[in-house]
């Protein structure tokens, strides 16, 4: 059997070629594209391939239409019927996308449903019209024609035609013009190309106008999302910057520099915060009020990141102060919560420890609002919870009163102080490190030096929790008590 192929097949089949050629040049950038949401990628899979089976059917149509056979008629038949089919899926998925982007005020559920609807009318004419020869048929020659209910075929594709028109004119606001315009574009193009076609009866250039106007849709919303990427990474760079700016300002409103008294013998003093975001509420700090006395504080502020940060500063700075004019730690915590109870719109709170060591006793005054219990080990002994008096939180109701209590420490003795990142450290089981963990993770190293305790709980608490994220900040402190000065 020969092959033979008039001037305007010769035309179908390269427009057809280049159209096949467009989507798989598409098909790559999909999986190429790392700016795509994955829905956007999905969307797009599924509607080229749409467009690809449009096209390969219409090939087939092509290279067999005018062929003798009944076999050849029976494919004939199939493949022209898939091909209309496909047309509906084609403008169902077009106006799957206008409907998302459009963002209706109101539920789509209902246009969801009516396009379901119509997609199965316009399936349900086809296969009909392919059985009845109503909508096409070939002749003996095995030549294609079309039927007198041809236009009934195209009716669902028009009717969600006509849908996409008024979304698009009526959520016009909503989307990015670049991308209104590539969607007329997909719209109107196959329509010019069917006037056209009409006064050039057989050539195919609406498969022409399709593949085009649906590849620049494609490069349309491409581009758009590109451009929302960069923008966001340009605004998550901008948003890391700040960040790591104010973790440097948190880090260095706290006592960084070890040893913090090199001038002093009486005692030795090591602390570390890792927080579990960029930054963190938890917060230590350790100041001389005068010569002999020593204000040691470890607080944790409700809350995590920024928010937690700046209330953070702001307590400290407020404990610090009230610490530096000499009261009892009772009063600091009643003076510093009325202040801030004045000024809490967002309810927060913080937990706090606050001690002041006497240097040349050492006696120990402390005074606990809702904070973790300390752990201290005296002279030879080992290390212990000290089952302090809770307070209430500091910021959580005025005129709150704080009871305080007293510690002699001995030479040798040791305090370590802590956040409930500590005992609450939960590892990849969903077990908590705990109190008795940490007391022995403490007990393995009471022996060394503060930092190497520190150091020893980080890798303890590391260990424990492995691969696990660290979902709480991670905050210590320990001081150890030499001997008492001889001033005073």
């Amino acid at each position: 059997m020969s092959f033979t192929f008039s001037g305007v097949s010769l035309l179908n089949i390269i427009i057809i070629a280049m159209g096949i050629t467009l989507c798989l040049v598409c098909f790559v950038q999909i999986n190429h594209s790392e700016h795509l949401r994955k829905e956007v990628r999905r969307y797009f899979g599924v509607f080229f391939l749409f467009l690809l089976t449009y096209i390969s059917f219409h090939l087939v149509r092509e290279l067999l239409n005018g062929r003798p056979g009944d076999n050849i008629r029976s494919i004939l038949y199939f493949v022209t019927a898939s091909e209309l089919i496909v047309t509906g899926f084609l403008a169902h998925m077009m106006s799957l996308m206008v409907i998302v982007a459009s963002k209706p005020e109101k539920s789509p559920r209902a246009l969801f449903l009516l396009l379901g609807l119509i997609l199965i009318a316009h399936v349900v004419i086809n296969i009909v019209g392919a059985k009845t020869d109503a909508v096409f048929y070939f002749d003996e020659a095995n030549t294609y024609h079309r039927g007198s209910l041809y236009l009934l075929s195209n009716l669902g594709p028009v009717l969600m035609l006509l849908l996409d028109i008024y979304l698009l004119v009526r959520y016009r606001s909503k989307f990015n013009p670049f991308v209104r315009t590539a969607f007329w574009i997909y719209m109107i193009a196959p329509l010019i190309a069917v006037a056209i076609q009409s006064k050039f009866y057989g050539a195919q250039l609406v498969i022409f106008a399709t593949v085009g106007a649906g590849a620049y849709m494609f490069y349309a919303i491409l581009k758009e999302q590109t451009q929302q990427y960069e923008t966001q990474r340009a605004e998550s760079s901008r948003i890391e910057t700040e960040l790591n700016t104010a973790k440097h300002i948190q880090e260095n409103m706290m006592p960084n520099i070890f040893p913090a008294f090199p001038e002093r013998d009486e005692f030795n003093i090591y602390a570390s915060m890792n927080p579990a975001k960029e930054v963190g509420g938890d917060f230590y700090d350790f100041f001389l009020i005068d010569e002999n006395h020593l204000a040691m504080v470890m607080a944790d502020v409700s809350g995590k990141g920024i928010p937690a940060a700046l209330f953070m500063m702001i307590a400290k700075t407020l404990i610090q102060n009230t610490a530096m004019t000499g009261i009892s730690p009772k009063n600091v915590l009643e003076t510093v919560n009325s202040q801030i109870c004045k000024n809490n719109r967002d309810e927060m709170f913080i937990t706090v420890w606050l001690g002041i060591l006497d240097l040349t006793t050492g006696n120990l005054v402390a005074a606990n609002a809702g904070h973790e219990y300390p752990a201290l080990k005296q002279g030879d002994g080992h290390f212990e919870l000290v089952h302090d008096k809770h307070g209430l939180v500091v910021g959580a109701m005025e005129g709150i009163k704080y009871t305080e209590y007293e510690l002699d420490l001995t030479p040798g003795s040791m305090l370590f102080l802590y956040t409930d990142g500590v005992p609450e450290a939960t590892n990849g089981d969903q077990e908590l490190f705990g109190t008795d963990r940490m007391i022995e993770a403490l007990r393995q190293c009471e022996n060394e030096s503060p930092e190497s305790i520190l150091n020893g709980m980080n890798k303890a608490v590391n260990t424990f929790v492995a691969d696990a994220p660290q979902f709480d900040d991670l905050t210590m402190l320990c001081i150890k008590f030499n001997q008492t000065s001889l001033s005073g």
